[in-house]
């Protein structure tokens, strides 16, 4: 799962990086959060825990991580998704989504959290 999280934080990075040139070259910066929020929770965190998992390969053997795993990367999307669709004039539907979608992100972090806090011998 380390490895698997490596892959797909490398795809939010580019997928940030390319979303801050594309506001730079257009000097649009509505979607600022967007961006922010792609690097860090995308690109940054996965990472981090990705290398996490692979260097203590027990931890992503158990329940934890995969719910974690799961959480993260459904609710990621969606949150960020519905936030950009909201900020851009989208039904006021898309604010509770992106609510449900951070709410996903943080039950999964938890999970992450209790699994090195309590299963990291």
């Amino acid at each position: 799962m380390g490895k698997t999280l490596l892959k797909i934080s490398v795809v939010y990075f580019m997928i940030g990086i390319a979303f801050g040139l594309y506001m730079s070259m257009t000097h649009v910066f509505k979607l600022t959060t967007v961006h922010v929020h792609v690097n860090l929770l995308g690109w940054m965190s996965l990472a981090l825990i990705g290398l996490i998992y692979h260097l203590y390969p027990s931890l992503e053997r158990n329940s934890l991580a995969k719910v974690h795993f799961w959480l993260h990367n459904i609710g990621l999307p969606v949150m960020m998704i519905s936030i950009a669709a909201a900020i851009l004039g989208g039904p006021s539907f898309f604010f509770p989504l992106a609510t449900a979608g951070g709410a996903a992100v943080l039950i999964g972090i938890f999970c992450f959290g209790f699994n090195v806090l309590f299963r990291l011998k």
